[in-house]
Order: structure tokens, then sequence, then C-alpha cells
């Protein structure tokens, strides 16, 4: 009985013990996976949207992303809750937010300051047509059903405010005198330049074109749907650059002819480009063409101008229009077209830049040069930059092309404008590519490391004294001269207090044999240095070898770069060192060679012992060592200190398997923990480190770090033979972790070595010098004992599966696991997760994309997610070789994407929103609208004479005037006019075009016209006709309509009748006398809201000049 008892005792408490290990602390809680920082183009890409004031470039996607680009690294990732792709995107210019518009037909507001979504509107049919009017919050919407709505987002609410203004197809066709049954969607909806917003050109995707006027409510052109005379020509490649676009002239039959294209072909609105599927293209004149009152135009031949890329009777339809003005333009059409599409079926895949001039009287138009440029990829889709602060006569533009897959490339205007002067058609363009922050693709990279500093650590100084030389955040020096056009944003400058050195770096390695560093402390990177895989003064031929593997020792700041040919670089970034002589190490010779020695990060020695690609590098806790692992299954081990061989192993592996994990240990003795019950004839070997070494073929072996003997009698394996994808020893108490996951995770060497704070390490000494002193004056020094080895655990992770075993089990042979977890899934990557520096999970990557988060010790599914979920990314080969993590963050890379996600909800590594750049510069949007602002009133001061009375009284008789052309965008202030029309419906009144006159006005000065400017110049002898018509119709108004208009004399009954008011003499002077008293407080109130206005104007002139001053420093007024 008491035998039993104690048996029970023993059981019960065995498993208790078990219970405490298999219980973890981990919570799904714990757990917010966030894209902390992300940089790169999207593979997806598909549109662009451009914010001229503010400089920064959209890029939405077909996965419901978008990616905001900015300057000096500046970039900002939007996700959308929907993987769906956006069929159109605009900025709202200078106001911080941006639109989107998938395609399921949300129209998401984006706000550019928080990164976030503002709101979100589901129209109720399929828009078709979407555009902004340029300077304010409105919006015009064409739908499937050719009816055009007007949305306006309101920043106050964050929503979206559909207003009652809408045109209906069916109206306007009518009006033009084209009634139609059915119902033609609207392919595009464009505000005419230079109306500020008071026209809108709407296009119907069977060819009929209306010029809009929201102020007069009326129809100012109409194009297509009938039969018209057409200007004939073509540019094709057989065809010189100097081709008349005017050659034949013919009938030609537009009705039914699809719009695919379209754009204004003029700075002043007076040209329309239009693009149909039949591959044509037709120019509008829209200043000439009159179409009002049901009235068509009749047929002429100085109204459309047909243009052919290709005499084929077979051509692509015109996808793309876009038009630039010209700098040396004598008026306002000549300029540059580019054209995507148009050309015949089958030939190669170009955009076709025009360079057109018109004849003075727009009768003609020549084609002075052409240019075809060739696409390194699948077009997507272009844009135009105009230069910052552009006048009038200074239209220089860049164009941003997006290719597939994600590639973004810049035309600067200078190297277009000598292309098309020359005469070979097709030419190569010298496009700059996209400066990636991080290269992704040109060079390749090839593997990736996320690396940890101790805070105030000797490499945190020496990394910190290296980034300061840098400047922030700045892009690659780009080849050419051409200045990268995108500056917006506003970069993060923390203070000195806020700046705690260097916390993080990001390692990568690449295809041509380059490495870079960058500080990764921060929400965004930026660089430390690039090492370029040579030695000046010697000829290596593996210097340009592949990168395969680095590793990063912090206490000493040496930095080891293995390659694809066997070769070991051993890098010094503390440049203040006074090492001069270089060793060449090779398995036959030793030699130092003395080398020109160059200021700052250097290569000290390089190893070249085999010719075999190295899997793993491992520095040892104290730095002293570093382990190589090949990929033909042997070890070799350096001395740090003499820069030698130590010792080499043979294969570890009996099918020569490759070295995936190396983990050093520190231990006193062993000897112990070796000598299994059934092996009591093993040597007894006293090692300070020990080496746990990992194949493929997931054989273990323990080898003395000292003399590269074995340990153990023979490699220990699993009971099933698994591939093997990484290992871990943690120690009991769960503070620390060694590991080596092929060479991707970090050992936190300096952690387990305690060093005097007021003896700092020398970096001139000899480094056993100072490891001596920190193992002399530090309580723990650096040796483990074996009991807490022995305590530790071993985490091994195989495609398969995850087993988990006791260190000692391990050590004395015995393959039995604690606890292990079968995988439905084949496993590519993992890595430990710490909470308060404890190791509390594991995160795991399969090869479908999927990530598992699990709890430690016992292994636990705590949350499931996936690369799609997250990044929307699917898996490719190879993507673990790329991979890194510490502390909470993993790096992943795709194409030419760099992301850090942050896993557990209470860290905040990066310090985010604090560190965060904000994507809108407020101060800019400020200083530009003053300006603005300041360049209106003081055209209007120009234009004052004495009559101000006069010309207020005017301006509330007749309203509005008709807007002239002019290029300077509009203030915000100044679409109140537009805000009012559109709420309420255009044809809600029998007669729109006549206005209430008694309705409460409140005057406001961009509403005051001193005194009736002329008409235009270009105004129409029908539009002539209008005005006087309308004259005669207040005529006919105030006096009523009379066949005879001579005047005849009237007699008394007919005065009295007419004018003769119900009472007494004194009643009717009474009467008169009010409404003179009336008429006079009228004329008082109106002087003193003029006099206030006059002195607001000049307030806030003197204030625009104030901002103007003070934002002559910032980049936007640079330019």
């Amino acid at each position: 009985m008491i035998v039993a008892k104690r048996l029970i005792q023993k059981a019960v408490h065995h498993h208790h013990h078990q219970l405490d290990l298999q219980r973890g602390n981990l919570k799904s809680t714990d757990l917010d996976l966030q894209i902390a920082v992300h940089y790169g183009i999207p593979s997806t890409a598909s549109l662009l949207a451009f914010d001229s004031i503010q400089r920064l470039l959209a890029v939405a996607t077909l996965d419901g992303r978008i990616k905001v680009i900015g300057g000096d690294g500046i970039e900002g990732l939007l996700i959308s809750a929907k993987q769906l792709p956006y069929k159109s995107i605009e900025f709202l210019e200078n106001r911080g937010f941006l639109i989107g518009i998938t395609n399921e037909n949300d129209i998401e507001v984006w706000n550019l300051e928080s990164r976030c979504l503002a709101c979100c509107l589901r129209w109720d049919s399929n828009i078709t047509a979407f555009s902004v009017i340029n300077g304010s919050y409105l919006m015009l919407i064409g739908d499937e059903y050719g009816l055009m709505s007007v949305v306006k987002y309101v920043v106050e609410d964050s929503k979206l405010l559909r207003l009652p203004y809408h045109i209906v197809s069916d109206h306007l066709k009518e009006a033009a005198g084209f009634p139609s049954v059915d119902h033609q969607p609207i392919v595009g909806v464009l505000p005419q330049p230079c109306s500020s917003g008071n026209r809108v050109l709407i296009a119907y995707v069977n060819g009929l074109i209306i010029l809009w006027d929201f102020y007069e409510a009326r129809i100012l052109f109409v194009g297509g749907g009938k039969d018209l005379q057409l200007k004939d020509g073509s540019v094709d490649s057989q065809r010189g650059a100097d081709t008349n676009l005017q050659e034949n002239a013919s009938y030609n039959h537009l009705q039914g002819k699809e719009i695919s294209a379209l754009c204004w072909a003029s700075s002043n609105g007076s040209i329309l480009a239009v693009g149909y599927v039949d591959g044509d293209i037709l120019f509008w004149k829209t200043s000439t063409g009159s179409s009002v009152g049901g009235q068509q135009n009749e047929p002429s031949g100085s109204s459309v101008v047909k243009l052919q890329l290709s005499s084929s009777e077979r051509r692509l339809p015109v996808i793309v229009l876009h038009w630039s003005a010209s700098n040396r333009s004598s008026n306002d059409c000549d300029g540059q077209l580019f054209i995507y599409g148009g050309d015949e079926i089958g030939s190669e895949e170009v955009l076709t830049v025009l360079n057109l001039e018109w004849s003075s009287g727009m009768g003609t138009v020549k084609c002075k040069g052409r240019m075809d440029l060739t696409l390194a990829g699948s077009f997507a889709d272009m844009i135009l930059l105009p230069s910052a602060g552009s006048t009038r006569g200074n239209h220089k533009a860049a164009v941003f092309v997006l290719t597939n897959p994600g590639q973004l490339y810049l035309y600067d205007d200078a190297s277009l404008s000598v292309l098309l002067s020359q005469q070979e058609k097709e030419k190569s363009a010298c496009a700059l590519e996209f400066p990636a922050v991080v290269p992704m693709v040109d060079p390749p990279m090839t593997m990736a490391k996320l690396t940890a500093l101790p805070i105030g650590g000797n490499s945190s100084k020496v990394l910190s004294e290296m980034a300061s030389v840098k400047t922030r955040g700045t892009t690659p020096a780009q080849a050419s001269d051409t200045k990268w056009p995108l500056t917006g944003g506003v970069p993060v400058h923390l203070s000195s207090t806020e700046q705690r050195g260097v916390e993080r770096v990001y390692i990568a390695g690449y295809q041509d044999g380059s490495v870079r560093i960058w500080n990764a402390s921060y929400p965004f990177l930026s660089l430390i240095c690039i090492l370029e895989g040579k030695v000046d003064g010697l000829q290596v031929a593996s210097f340009n070898a592949p990168i395969s593997n680095v590793d990063f020792c912090s206490l000493t700041s040496n930095l080891a770069v293995g390659n694809e040919h066997g070769l070991v670089q051993i890098y010094n970034l503390n440049g203040s060192s006074n090492e001069r002589g270089f060793h060449l190490v090779t398995e036959a010779k030793h030699e130092v060679l003395d080398l020109p020695h160059k200021e700052g990060p250097h290569c000290k020695a390089v190893f070249s012992l085999l010719n075999s690609p190295i899997c793993a590098l491992q520095y040892a806790n104290s730095g002293a060592k570093l382990a190589v692992g090949f990929e033909c299954g042997k070890v070799a081990v350096l001395d740090m200190s003499s820069l030698s061989v130590l010792f080499f192993t043979d294969c570890v592996s009996s099918s020569s398997s490759p070295v995936i994990s190396v983990t050093w240990k520190n231990c006193g003795s062993i000897e112990s923990l070796v000598k299994s019950p059934k092996e009591t004839n093993i040597v007894a070997n006293h090692a300070e480190e020990v080496m746990f070494v990992l194949t493929k073929d997931a054989l273990l072996n323990i080898i003395d770090g000292g003399s590269g003997s074995m340990m153990n009698s023979h490699p220990w394996r699993p009971k099933k033979r698994s591939i093997a994808i990484s290992m871990y020893v943690i120690e009991e108490n769960n503070t620390s972790v060694s590991t080596s996951t092929n060479g991707k995770d970090l050992e936190e060497a300096n952690q387990d070595v305690a060093i005097n704070k007021d003896q700092p390490v020398d970096e001139t000494a000899p480094l056993g010098a100072n490891l001596h002193c920190s193992k002399r004056d530090s309580l723990s020094g650096i040796a483990v004992s074996g009991e807490r080895l022995m305590d530790s655990h071993i985490l091994v992770c195989y495609e398969d599966s995850m087993r988990l075993y006791n260190t000692k089990s391990v050590i004395q042979g015995s393959n039995k696991s604690i606890f292990k977890v079968k995988h439905s899934k084949p496993c590519c990557w993992t890595s430990t997760l710490r909470k308060d520096e404890k190791v509390c999970g594991l995160i795991l990557l399969f090869q479908t994309g999927a990530i598992e988060i699990r709890s430690f010790p016992d292994l636990e599914l705590v949350k499931e997610s996936s690369l799609m979920s997250i990044l929307r990314w699917n898996y490719k080969a190879s993507m673990e070789k790329k991979m890194g993590s510490d502390n909470g963050q993993i790096t992943l890379a795709n194409g030419c994407e760099l992301a850090f996600v942050s896993l557990l909800s209470g860290e905040n590594g990066f310090r985010i929103p604090d560190s965060l750049p904000c994507l809108h510069d407020k101060v800019l949007a400020a200083a530009a609208d003053a300006a603005i602002s300041f360049s209106s009133n003081q055209k209007k001061k120009q234009g004052i004479k004495p009559g101000i009375l006069a010309g207020i009284v005017k301006g509330f008789k007749s309203g509005k005037a008709e807007q002239t052309t002019d290029a300077t965008p509009t203030p915000q202030s100044n679409f109140s006019h537009l805000e009012n029309i559109f709420s309420k419906p255009p044809f809600s009144d029998s007669s729109p075009a006549v206005t209430d006159s008694q309705e409460a006005v409140e005057l406001n000065i961009d509403d005051i016209e001193i005194d009736e400017s002329p008409l235009p110049i270009g105004t129409s002898s029908q539009e002539v006709k209008n005005i006087k018509k309308e004259k005669g119709t207040e005529r006919e108004q105030l006096l009523g309509k009379a066949d005879d208009i001579k005047p005849r004399l009237r007699t008394p009954e007919e005065i009295m009748a007419q004018y003769r008011k119900a009472g007494d003499a004194s009643s009717v002077a009474a009467h008169a006398r009010n409404k003179l008293v009336e008429r006079q407080e009228k004329l008082e109130r109106i002087s003193r809201r003029t006099a206030e206005l006059q002195n607001g104007a000049e307030d806030f002139a003197s204030l625009a000049n104030e901002l103007v001053k003070a934002m002559e420093n910032r980049k936007w007024w640079q330019v």
C-alpha cells in the first residue's frame, strides 16, 4: 500500500508538471496583426491619380488597395475592406482626401492625414464616369442609365451627401434635338477648363457630346450623333512627321460611333479630343459649334478634325487620351497628345506621342512630330504631372506611365521634347524608374533579416553615427539629372529626447553581391550604408555571387556575409577601427595583405573555404566565434580574434544534407548530460560553448565549440523522417531563445553578456581582451550552468509537424517529444513570438499563404490568418528566404513590395502615430489657398473703377456674369454659387434660364463684379442673338408685349387706371416717401457692406502675403 501510494503521488506530481508545462499565456486579445511599414508599388496596380499642389501620387490596385507616394521616402498604404478593383480614383486636390470608386460602385473617401476611411457611400447604379470639380468638394457622377448626379463631401460630418441636382439624358437629348428611346450610359464627365466648375462636358457611349452650363441651365454645344463634314487625315508609320491632318474632306456618318476615351485638347477648353472604339480620334471645336433650343449644328468643315494613327481598316480602340500644352505655344491649343491604342491590331504595344500645331484661325492642324514609346510591360495607366507652380506661359509637364506588374516610369518634358524633334518614329526614351526606398528587383533581393539592437549599446551608437551622415529617407541617387517630381508629405522630425539611437536594423542581401542596411527603428526606413561586395585592390571572382545569408554581432559591430559560392566576408561597421591588415583565408593558405584603408564600414577578412552555398551563419554569444554551415553538410568555426579557421567538421549528415540551423549555448560542463544510462563508456568532455547543428534531413548534432568534436556518439533524429525547417533552444525561465532559422533569426548575444557600464568596450583593443574583461567583471559571467541547459527545451519545426523536446532527453539520445502538432499543409517558415521579453508563442507560414499563431509551450492554436487577408498577397516560392522577425515584428517581401507586420496589440515598437510621416501638408494647403485667393483679389483690383456702387447694384440686377477663361485654380469659397445651384433639381422650374431676383442675397466679395465686362471675343453670333433675345424678354416682362412698339398718346383714364392707387393724395405721398426711405436704407447697407468687404479683402491679402513669405523656403515654392 505504501509503495502504491508513493507511485500515485509521483504520477500526480508528474501530471501537474506536464499541465504547467503545456499551459500557455498567449491569448487572441494579445494579437493585432497590423501593417506598420509598407514600401513599393503593388504588382496589381492599375490606376493613377495626382495632386498637383500637394505633389502626391496615388496608385490604385485590382485588389482593393491604394498606394500613396510622396517625397523623401514617404509612402502610405490604404486597404479597403473589400478585395475589389478600383475603376476610378481622384484627389480632392489640396484638401487632404482621396476618392475611390470600386467595382461594386462604392464611393470611398480616404482621409490622408489619418490614413483611414472617412466614409463610404454605396451607389444604386453602375457608375460609368466620375470627375471632381477642381478645388472643391463637389463630384460629378455618370451612370449606366445616362443620369448625371452631383455628390458633395461634407468634411464636418465626414459623409457624402447626394445633392438634388441631376441631369437625365432624355432632357438633354430633347433639348439638343436628338430624342432617343433607350438610355445611353455616360462615358465621361469633364469640367471645362477655365470655367470655375460652371460647365461640364457630358459624353455618352453612342457618341453624343454635350457641353452643359450649370449656371445658365442650358446647352452650349452639341457634337456627334449626326452627319458632319470631317477634315480627314492620318498619322501612320509611313507618313512623315509634318503631316497635315486636313488633307481630304469627306462626309461621315457618326451615328452609333462609340466613344472609348476623351480629354480636353486645349488649355481654355475650346477643343475636345475624343477617341472611338474603331480607332478614330476626332477633335471637336466646342467654341464654334452651338446647339441651343433644339437647333442642330449646321454641317461645317471647321467644326471637326479626324485623326488616324494607322491607315489599316482593323485598328485597336483608343483606350487613353491625354493632352499637354506646348511650352512654346502661341495659342491655347498647341501641344502633345498622348495616345494608347488606335494603332493596327497586332502591332507592338506602344504609347504614341504626337506634337500637334494648330493654325492661327484654328482651321488646320499639323502633326509636327510623332514618337512611339516602347513599354517595358503591358500598359496599365498614365497621368500627366504639371510642374509645381506652373503658370499659363509655362506648361512643362512630366508623364508617369504605369505598366504591369507594378512598374512606374517617369518621362520628363525635356527628354520628350528632344525625342519628338528627331526624325525616327520609334525611339527608346530614357525613362526614369521609380526610385524604391528598398530595392527589390533592381538589383534582385535574395535574402533579408531583421535585427534588434540593445538600446544604448555600442552597435546602436555606431550605427546611429553612420545614419546621421545619410539624409533621412532619401531615395537612391538617380543616374540622370531629372528631378523626381513627387515631393509631398510631411517628414517626421523627432526631437533629441525622442531619438533613442538605432534600435532595429533591416539587412538585405542582393544578387549582385551587395548588402544594404537600413535603420528600421521607425515606420520609415532610412539607409545607413551600402556594402558593394568588393575590396579595393583585390580581385576575387566570387565577390559578386548572390548573397545567401548574413549575421550581425551587436557586441562587436561585425557583420558576416555569406554567398552562394561559399565565400564569407567579415565587415567591421565601426569606421574608427585602426585595423590595417586585410585577411584572405582559403583552404590552403592564410594571407595578410596591406590594402588601402577607407573610413566607414570596410571588409577586414574574406574566407573562401568551400565552393558550396552558405546556408547558416551564427555568431557565438560572445561574438568571438562564427559558425558557418554549408549546403554540403559541413560546418566551419572561425576565430574572430585572429581571423582564422578554428576547425572544420566532416559532414554532420551521412546524406550530406544542408545545414539549416546552428545554435550556440554556453555551459560549464555537460559530461553528466551526455552519459545516458545505456552509454557509460562515453568520454567526458569539458566545453564552455557547444553548438546544436540541425540539418535539413532533421539530424541534430551537438558539437564542442572549442575543438569540434562530437558531444553525442551519434546524431539525434526524430522517430519519423521529416524535412526540418527550424530549431529553437528555449530556456526554462523563458527569458531568452537561441535560434537560427536558416540563418534568419537573431541570437541576441549581448543579453547573455554582462558588461560593466563604467568600462566601455574598446573597439581598438583585441577582441580577446575585451571578452576577458567582460568575464572578470561580470557577476554571472558568460557561462550557463549545465543544470540551466538541462532544464531548457528544444523546439523543432518540420514541414509536416512541430515537436517540443526536453534538451536533456535530446542530449541523451531520446526522441520522445513532450508535445507535437501535425500540420495539414506544408510549413515553410517559423519564428518565435515574445512578450515582455519572454517567449509566448510561435508564428508559422505555410506554402498555401496561411498563417498560424500558436502559444508556447502548449502549441495551441490562438489565431489564424493569411497573407491574402493581411497584405493581399499570394505565397510565392522562396518567399521565406526574404522573411525576418524580431520582437513581435515580421518582415516580408513580394515582388516590388516590402512590408513590416506588427503582431502584438500591446506593443508599439515603431511608436505609431507619433513617428508616422503625414501624407497631407496642412501648412502647404493653407499657403496655396491664400496664394490663389490673393491672386484672384489682385486681378479684381486691377479692374476697379470709380463706379463701385453702380457695379454692385448691377451685380444685384444681373447676377453672375459668364465666367471668363482663367487657368488659376478657384478658391473653395467661390463654389458657394454652385452649391446653391446644386441644392435643387435643374429642371424644376418651367423656365430654368430665368432666376428669381427677389430672393434675399447675402453679398460676398467673390460675387461682386465691378462694371460689366465686355463680351468675350469668341462669342458666337448665336450667343449674341440669345443675349438680345433675353433683353427683349425682360422689356416684355416690364412693359408688356405690344405689336406696335412706337410711343402713342394715352388718355387720362388709361393713365389713372395704370398708376392710381387706392386712398387719398396724402396716403399716396406717404407711400412714396416710405419707398424712398427704404431704398435709401438699402443703399446705405450696401455701402457699409462694401466697405467691410473691401477691408476684409485687404486683411486677407496681407495675410496671404505673410503666408507666402513664410512658405518661401518650403519645397513647393522653390520650383
